[in-house]
């Protein structure tokens, strides 16, 4: 079972808007959604408007929330800035097998690298990988 750990940036795309492709991640019965406190704290500092809220506290109910982990050495070719640091950090302490983000400018050059057991990726990569059919 994949367990897959939310950044800031999914989860305030997902509340955003009412209808977000992203609730597809909340759809799969195969799969545990995780996120830390500091991605929520993030998510809930961007979004607008009340609605906004409710959508987001709505989507937590059914994310694990793991417990900030302590800093850890990361590989010395991963460069991340010092506040995308931490959202790593917890994926890796949670055991998460995937560390789900649409932050494209940090996280993108890492696509596809697996980083102490966890897997970076765009939420639309997980799920296009997870739609096509095996070969066979």
């Amino acid at each position: 079972m994949d367990v897959l750990f939310l950044d800031a940036n999914v989860l305030f795309s997902a509340a955003y808007r009412r209808r977000s492709g992203l609730a597809r991640l909340w759809a799969l019965g195969d799969a545990t959604l995780v996120t830390s406190g500091y991605a929520v704290e993030e998510t809930r500092r961007n979004l607008e408007t009340s609605s906004q809220e409710r959508r987001l506290a709505g989507l937590l109910r059914s994310v694990r929330l793991v417990p900030e982990a302590p800093e850890r050495t990361l590989p010395e070719d991963l460069q991340l800035p010092d506040k995308d640091q931490p959202i790593l950090q917890a994926a890796i302490a949670a055991g998460a097998t995937h560390l789900l983000t649409g932050d494209v400018t940090h996280f993108g050059p890492h696509y596809a690298r697996t980083v102490a057991g966890v897997l970076i990726d765009s939420p639309g990569g997980y799920l296009r990988r997870r739609d096509r059919p095996e070969p066979g």
